[in-house]
Parts: structure tokens; sequence; C-alpha cells
């Protein structure tokens, strides 16, 4: 038997692989995909690793395996496989997406099985713990971060602190050892939908758009018959309706349905949708905030076939589904279904291979689709199935684009213009909703001198630090680092140290000072910390009819909030000055996508977009809503500039702390990619661009030198062997300390 390791050594980077040997008890129980417990290394050591090929006989196994932990299918290993050679990764990387959650060790496998699980409380009383926060008893940010979660989330798991504090295991257990905190076993029962009770609802009747493409979506249904399809639909026209209703001809023809949306903030009303529909029994959820044993349990119910729908976010495409019927990606554009973390898949390819390999049709939804999706579309690639018009026969919202050189020259230095704040004043009168968007959390996104122009940076990262008013902290949102506020510049003592930028505390600050007796709810990164926050600021705000909603792009995308007639965009700006061939897209996206939450039910609709760059086009189309034009200029600039669909950006990332080696060990990767692509070129007349190495955008986070390569060229099966062949041949030189990456057409450029 072939084994691949887990554990992260050169090995691993290598991809290599074990002989051991099955005991015969194990013969009859062993597959290729097994996770098993063998012995490793001179201490022999017990790991986990995966069965990866089976053979007759070993001259090298000289050691057996211990036990089996889990068997995977065929086609999960073969996937797992394939994601190896496409993401540029290791099958172990690959096969770790598609185990049961919370399965790692034969302790906590059985309590995770029975249910048992440890939650925190507090031991001593909270007005002790505070005297002793205030007297500096407690002088630990960390530990007093932890006190104050636990006291606001009573019964939290330790996997469940450390992942909503961003601490260690090691604190918590400091903190227990000095009686502040107790550990208490509970047995429970972890299903995320046992208090979740929706009203049931009937299917709608379709317009004659939704109709249609309902129509050429079943035809693939009955013909088993792989079809990807796009359906394009403005904001509010229905799109979840077809997919609910599809969902429901996949069942009656007794087969199952995974959906994937991008952001656990839309999970909620996708969830409330779905319940309503088919309610709690057949429905499974998947996603990062649900407890281990949450997730474990889901995973479960899938395995076991007591699951018909599957909803999660990006990893639940790997869930066990057997007899998939259609598998569906709503908010298709969304940048969350490309993982940043290794493996660097997107779920839509890997959906793509699914439903091929099952001929089951592929549905992706937007209403501001991915420009190489519709590009596919145009060319015929992909069905395109359209819906122009709103469900419910409501208006799109007029859009309206203030000049934000022309408020300052007019003497307004607020974050609101006067026209925002006339609406908003006059929407607070007729007890209307308004959301408010700002794509930058915290008060002040830079701390500068005025005196000598010194900017407070991240130690760890060579960023700037965001202020946070509310708990008067600096933070880098990088690595999570966190000071005082700095009053004096540590260069030339001067006391001139001012804020610059605005985020969403500051936002929040202002819009409490001019409207007093309007309520407000924020929405952001810093606000979700709890369990369940997303969906209970979501719920309070429709359900009590709170004023002004203020959030980042958690607020944009697929809710439906029927009171809402007016949106206001502070910033429009912050994502066009970044770094990346898709600012205009992402601009474009979000304008309209946050522009859609507008006048959604009879209600009109009013959006007002804040801009310094009135002309922009991509701010223009957003007015306009025309999603077409928009892609008729950015598609022509593209294919001037060579960019994707019209070629693949591969992106090869270095990062180490050792800056001469980092710097050593990208030449030595680019001579030798160098040397392939150029014989590739001469013998294939194929056209690749190949840059030298330099230093990230970003060029240090945690401490870490951060170096790139970037390839320009159409992504070929001998382009990705050169590819994997440099990475192997490079990693059998001597490197200490540097990691390697590849990610083909990435997220995020810097």
């Amino acid at each position: 038997m072939v084994a691949e390791e887990k554990k992260k050594r050169r090995a691993k980077k290598l991809n290599r692989t074990y002989d051991y040997n099955i005991p015969k008890e194990l013969e009859d129980l062993i597959l290729v995909g097994s996770k098993v417990i063998v012995p490793f290394g001179k201490g022999e050591k017990q790991e986990e690793a995966f069965v990866v090929k089976l053979k007759e006989k070993s001259e090298f196994a000289n050691k057996d395996i211990i036990k089996i932990e889990e068997n995977l299918s065929d086609k999960q290993i073969e996937l797992a496989k394939w994601m190896a050679n496409r993401y540029f990764c290791n099958v172990s990387d690959c096969i770790k997406l598609m185990l049961t959650p919370g399965t790692r060790t034969k302790n906590k496998e059985k309590r995770i099985q029975d249910k048992i699980i440890n939650t925190v409380y507090l031991k001593k009383d909270i007005e002790e713990i505070e005297f002793e926060i205030e007297t500096k008893k407690i002088k630990s940010e960390k530990q007093i971060k932890i006190l104050k979660f636990v006291k606001d989330n009573k019964g939290a798991t330790i996997p469940e602190i450390e992942m909503f504090t961003d601490t260690s295991r090691a604190i918590v257990n400091t903190l227990i050892k000095n009686g502040y905190l107790e550990i208490v076993e509970k047995k429970v029962e972890r299903n995320p939908l046992l208090f979740k009770d929706y009203k049931r609802t009937e299917k709608l009747q379709l317009t004659d758009e939704q109709q249609e493409a309902f129509e050429e979506v079943e035809k693939a249904i009955d013909e088993n018959r792989f079809e990807q399809f796009l359906l394009y639909g403005v904001t509010g026209s229905g799109k979840t309706e077809v997919y609910l209703q599809l969902i429901q001809k996949v069942i009656e023809n007794e087969k199952t349905a995974i959906v994937l949306v991008p952001e656990i903030s839309l999970t909620p009303q996708m969830l409330e949708r779905f319940v309503s529909r088919f309610g709690k029994e057949d429905i499974a959820i998947l996603h990062s905030k649900l407890s281990i044993g949450e997730r474990h349990d889901e995973w479960e119910k899938i395995r076991n076939g007591d699951a018909k729908i599957v909803i999660g976010a990006r990893s639940a495409i790997f869930a066990p589904l057997a007899n998939v019927g259609i598998i569906i990606i709503d908010e298709e554009h969304d940048s969350s279904y490309k993982s940043e973390t290794t493996p660097k898949y997107n779920a839509k390819e890997i959906a793509k291979k699914l439903a091929k390999e099952n001929n089951i049709p592929l549905l992706l939804g937007s209403a501001t689709p991915d420009l190489q999706t519709y590009y596919k579309a145009m060319e015929k690639k992909i069905n395109l199935l359209e819906l122009t018009k709103r469900a419910n026969n409501s208006s799109l919202p007029s859009v309206e684009i203030i000049d934000l050189k022309q408020e300052l020259a007019n003497g307004n230095r607020s974050m609101l213009s006067m026209e925002l704040y006339s609406n908003i004043e006059e929407n607070l009168k007729n007890k209307r909703q308004t959301i408010l968007f700002l794509n930058r959390r915290g008060y002040s996104t830079f701390i500068m001198c005025r005196n000598c122009g010194y900017t407070v940076k991240c130690p760890n990262c060579n960023i700037s630090l965001t202020y946070h008013s509310y708990e008067r902290k600096l933070k880098c949102h990088y690595c999570g680092y966190e000071q005082n506020i700095v009053t004096v510049c540590p260069e030339c003592k001067s006391d001139k140290i001012r804020y610059f930028g605005t985020g969403t505390q500051k936002l929040e600050q202002e819009i409490h000072k001019q409207f007093p007796n309007a309520s407000t709810i924020r929405m952001d990164i810093d606000t979700v910390t709890k369990k369940n926050s997303h969906e209970e600021i979501l719920n309070k705000f429709k359900n009590e009819n709170i004023d002004i909603l203020i959030g980042t792009q958690m607020v944009v995308k697929g809710h439906h909030f029927p009171n809402v007639t007016l949106v206001g965009v502070i910033a429009a700006d912050s994502s066009l000055n970044i770094d990346d061939y898709r600012a205009n897209e992402r601009t474009f996206q979000i304008l309209t996508q946050v522009a859609g939450r507008a006048g959604r039910e009879n209600l009109p609709g009013k959006v007002i977009i804040q801009t310094y760059n009135p002309q922009g086009f991509a701010i223009q189309c957003s007015r306009e809503q025309n999603y077409e034009k928009f892609y008729e200029t950015e598609i022509a600039l593209r294919k001037q500039l060579k960019y994707p669909p019209f070629c693949d950006i591969i992106l090869i990332g270095f990062n180490s702390y050792n800056e001469n080696e980092i710097r050593k060990v990208s030449n030595q990767m680019y001579e030798e990619l160098q040397k392939e692509l150029n014989a590739l070129i001469n013998l294939q007349e194929n056209e690749i661009k190949l840059f030298k190495p330099m230093p990230c955008p970003i060029d240090k986070i945690q401490n870490r030198y951060r170096w790139r390569i970037i390839i320009k060229g159409n992504m070929t099966e001998e382009i990705n062997r050169i590819l994997n062949d440099s990475l192997k041949n490079i990693y059998k030189q001597n490197i200490k300390d540097t990691r390697i990456s590849i990610d083909v057409n990435p997220n995020n450029m810097s």
C-alpha cells in the first residue's frame, strides 16, 4: 500500500508517498482514499495518512498500518488527484476537503459521534473579573478578549473561542488553570435548524421569462444531460423561485441537489426560502460558522442519505451527497467561490467537473455575471437564460450620482452629501428603511503625523493600521495585530497625529450625530463575531423596522427587505483604486448589487452614489444598471490589453522569513521557467509572457516577505506540466524556509 503522509514537511511539499503493509484484518476494508493511522519517522509517531495506491507487493514496506479512520469513494480520490494536478498542491490537501469534519483523533472522534462537547463558562463572578481588568490584575489583551467573549457567549466551545477571538487554546487553558473559566461537559442536539420555525409556502406562479428558463433546464434534467446554464436576471427578478421549482423537479425524480451561496450572511435568507418550501428534514447546511459538531452531524446526515438538499458556502461542493440531480451556484460572480488558501480551488470548476461526470445540469445565477462567464455565454459555450423584469412588477430603483468634489467646493465636509442627507431625512419621516454601504470597516483607515509624514504601520505586515474607535485600538486587518492608539509621533515626537479615511464605525458615529433619533444597526466583520450574528442582525433590521443599516459588502448581495426604499453608497471609488485588472468589474458589480436592495416591493426605490469620479464608465453603467453596456466596454478593453478571458494569469507566490532566500528561490524558479517556456513558445508559437520576480504590492505579511512571478498566457496541459515539474525541482533544492504557491486567475493580485 502507498500512503501519503499528511504532516507539513518537505516530503509533503514533494507529494511523496511511502509504502506500508496492510494487516490481515484490514485487507478487506482498506480502499484507495482511506484515511489511516501509520507509524512515521524514527520515533514512529502515529500520524494521519491517505491511501493513494494499492500494490500486491513492495520491497520498501517495513511498517504496518495501525488502523483505518475513514474511507473515501473511488470518485472522491480521483477528484482529489485531479485537483492536486490542477491546483498545484498535494493529494492530501484535497482529500482533507472531503473528510467528515471533526474526526482527527480517536478521543475527539468518539466525543463528536456521541455528541458530547466541552463547553466553557465563567467560573468567577463577572463583577470580580471586571474589577481585576480595571485594576490591571489581568493585563493580557487576549485573555480579556476571551473573557468578554465567554461572557457574551455562555457555553461556547474552545474551538469557537479560538475561531471568533483569534486566540489560542493555550490562553484558554491558562484562564482555566487560574480559575477564571471552567469546562462543563454537555450532550447536545446539534441540529442548526432545530429552532428554526418558518411558515410553509407553496410554489409561486412563474412569469413567462421564469417559465422559459425553468423549461430549458428541465429538459436537461429529463434527458440526464450535462449542460451549463447562466440565469442572468436583474435584481429582484425571481431567480430563487426558479431554483426552488427546479429542485422540486429533481426531488420528484428521486434525486438530490446542491445549492452554493457565496456568503454566510446570505445563508439565513436562502435557508428561510428553502425550509419554508421543503421543510427541515430534507435540508442540510454547511458553512464555517457552524460548530465542528454541527458540521460533523450535517455531514453524517448527508452521507446517510437523510438530506435531499445541501445548502452551503464554497466547501459544500464536496458534501458526500448521492444521486445528485442538479448543482446551483447563486451569485456566481462572487469572488468567494475561489479559495485563497491551499488548495486554491475554484468551486465553479469543481461543480462543472462533478456535473459533467454525473450528466446533470449546472445552473449559475447572477444579476451581474462574472465577465468570463458571460463571455462564454456570448460564445455559446454556456446556455444563456435571461430575466429582464422584476418578478413582482416593481420598478428598478432610480439612481443618482453625486460628485463629491462639488460637495467640497460647496463647503460640505460631511460624509453625507446634501442630497443623501435630505433623502435620509425624508425616509425617516415616512417610516421607510435605508441602507448605507461603505466597504471599509473600522473608524479611520490610516493614522499619520502631519508634522513629519510618519504613518503608523503593523510591525508584522507592511500595511497601515486601522483605528477602531469602540475599542480605542489600532488593528491590522491582515494578521490581527493590535495596539493602543498613538498620541505622540514616535519619529519626531510631535502631537500632530491625525486620523484619515473613513470606515463603518465613523459613518455610524456621523449618523448618530446628524440623526440622533434614528435607530441604526451595523453589519461588518467586527459585529458578526458571535455565532448566528449574521442572522440576528438581518432579522433585527427587518422585523424591528430599524431605520438605517450601515454595512460593508455583507449587506450588498441577495437580501430582500420590503421596506428599504433608499440606498446610499458613501464612497464608490474605494474598489476602483486598487491594483487589479478587475477593478472596474468589481465596482460595477458591487454598485449594481447594492442598488438592487432598494424598492424590491411596490414602493419606489432610490439609490444615491457618492463619488469623486462621476464620469467613470463603471459608475455610469451602474447608474443605468446596464450590464450589457458595461460588458461591451470592458470586454473590448480586456481584449486589447490581453487579460482574462483572452488569456490566463498565473501568479506564483513566494513567502519567507528570509529575505535573501526568497530572492534567490524566486530567481531560480524564474530561470527554470524561462528555459522551459521559451522552448514551448518556439515549439508551439504559443504567446506567453513571463515577468521577472518582484516583491508583491504588500511585500510583508505576518513577518514573512512576499515575492511573485506573473505569467500571462493560456493555461494548457503542457504549461500545467511545466509548472508542476518546476515546483518539484525547486523543492528538491536546499530550501529552508520559503513557501511557494501557484494560483491561476487569482482573486487577489496584491
